[in-house]
């Protein structure tokens, strides 16, 4: 595994499933590549943080497991089509399928999730995680029910407001926030939203803010969070968007990283600052099949 030290908690799932991506975002499957012995290692990890009730986390160490179930999610479903070992892909399969479960009983009535999986609550940075998790598993062939993927896209359209931002709960009557905005152009594209208008009201959101950033930075806070979704929102949307960013945040990325390697933020660690810089540098590389155009 990997931890990382945030404020409740080490969260190994996350970070181990976060690290796992931005390998795979390499090039480096379980059974190619410089770090295949890695990917191998960081798959078993997380299959072992499974439960029978479909939960995909270490509760032990992740006060808020609903972030490890859904980067949990998005991993294994990245790694079930890239290894060979037919036994360790029906054990992944199995997994995923108990986890979409889960994932359906513990939706809000609203359409959302909270940090824990008991459905009484909802915001949007759990729900965006849920959605691309669901996504990448449907996207394997494992069916995920639709309405409860309707019920999510419906949530984060609910949360919209009247700038095109989203704010942080569809309960709250806050300001937009630029983060979460992004978050969720992101995977309104994951949901084959493109064409909805919450959805392109709140890309011209995002372009605003990018444009007239020189770092390519949104502001607002949360800047790795915001990073890693804006390069998704930037990249899916079109050519042209991503060109208009990409420049900006691959000077501003690769000046960060310090002489041994990562890139160190203030908020949760290094595995996270570190695995999302490589997720945002190598996406144009098209390895991540729930990233790709």
């Amino acid at each position: 595994a990997w931890r990382t030290h945030g404020r409740s908690g080490s969260y190994p799932c996350a970070m181990t499933s976060l690290a796992g991506l931005a390998m795979l975002a390499g090039g480096h499957t379980p059974i190619e590549g410089r770090y295949a012995y890695n990917v191998r290692r960081a798959v078993d990890y997380v299959l072992n943080c499974a439960s029978p009730n479909g939960l995909i986390a270490r509760t032990d160490e992740e006060m808020r497991p609903m972030y490890g179930h859904g980067f949990g999610m998005l991993f294994l479903a990245q790694a079930h089509g890239m290894e060979r070992d037919s036994s360790k892909q029906n054990r992944i399969r199995a997994v995923l399928e108990r986890a979409v479960r889960l994932t359906g009983q513990s939706q809000s009535k609203a359409g959302g999730w909270i940090y824990t999986p008991n459905a009484t609550s909802d915001e949007g940075s759990v729900t965006v995680t849920q959605i691309q998790g669901l996504r990448a598993i449907r996207d394997v062939g494992i069916d995920v029910p639709k309405n409860i993927i309707d019920s999510a896209c419906e949530y984060i359209q609910k949360s919209a407001n009247p700038d095109g931002g989203i704010r942080y709960r569809i309960a709250h009557t806050g300001g937009s926030r630029p983060a979460i905005t992004a978050a969720a152009v992101a995977t309104m594209y994951s949901a084959s939203q493109y064409e909805h208008p919450v959805a392109l009201k709140a890309l011209e959101f995002v372009k605003e803010r990018v444009s007239t950033s020189k770092t390519g930075h949104l502001g607002g806070g949360h800047r790795y969070y915001a990073m890693l979704y804006t390069a998704q929102a930037m990249y899916l949307s079109s050519e042209e968007n991503w060109h208009m960013y990409f420049p900006k945040v691959r000077e501003t990325v690769l000046r960060g990283q310090a002489s041994d390697g990562v890139w160190r933020g203030k908020r949760v660690g290094v595995v996270y600052t570190t695995a999302v810089s490589l997720l945002v540098l190598q996406l144009p590389y098209g390895y991540l099949p729930a990233l790709q155009r």
